[in-house]
């Protein structure tokens, strides 16, 4: 197979689960968590965003769209990646245990009224999950964004979204595009 097939393929099979997001069920849940979104600035609450590997640098991204600005001049949107701080992740995992690096952030900053975004291309990341179960005790409110079979994440979280697919890349670029949709809708 030529690189330049390869290549077609592999943008072809991007497309497919962008495709795949356009069914009703699956706007509608996209529709239901850009509510929640709206609902929590609007009382005055922060999202809160976690992840690992390539979804930890999901959460930054993200929240620097809130933060900093999408598409148009705004107020900065309260938004804070709890995968950022090296030294409170590395004492926290040192000190307890890495399953408890979002957790223990979530019960430090997070407030009744926020809204936590886990994103898991699994739904399986223990951490995630655990920060979850914390947020759910305290009354924030879970989003969880995931893919393959959804995991725990997608049964714990207020409101899921399994991306259609079981191929991480095509997971993660799904979670993006829908990061940005959160993000424009937020800016209006």
């Amino acid at each position: 197979m030529s690189e330049k097939i390869k290549v077609a393929r592999l943008i072809k099979d991007s497309i497919k689960v962008k495709e795949e997001l356009l069914s009703p069920k699956n706007i509608r849940t996209i529709e239901k968590i850009s509510r929640e979104v709206v609902k929590t600035l609007k009382k005055g609450g922060k999202i809160l965003f976690c992840g690992n590997g390539g979804s930890a640098a999901d959460s930054q991204h993200l929240a620097a769209e809130f933060v900093g600005r999408f598409k148009r001049e705004r107020r900065p949107i309260p938004a804070i990646s709890l995968t950022t701080n090296t030294s409170t992740l590395t004492a926290i995992s040192n000190d307890y245990s890495f399953k408890n690096v979002f957790s223990r952030q979530v019960q430090a900053i997070g407030k009744k009224g926020d809204l936590l975004i886990g994103i898991s291309t699994s739904g399986k990341a223990e951490n995630v999950i655990l920060a979850v179960k914390v947020a759910k005790k305290i009354g924030i409110k879970t989003i969880g964004l995931t893919g393959k079979n959804g995991g725990k994440l997608s049964e714990l979280s207020d409101i899921p979204f399994i991306v259609p697919s079981n191929d991480t890349a095509r997971i993660q670029e799904a979670h993006i595009l829908i990061g940005h949709i959160l993000a424009e809708i937020a800016d209006r």
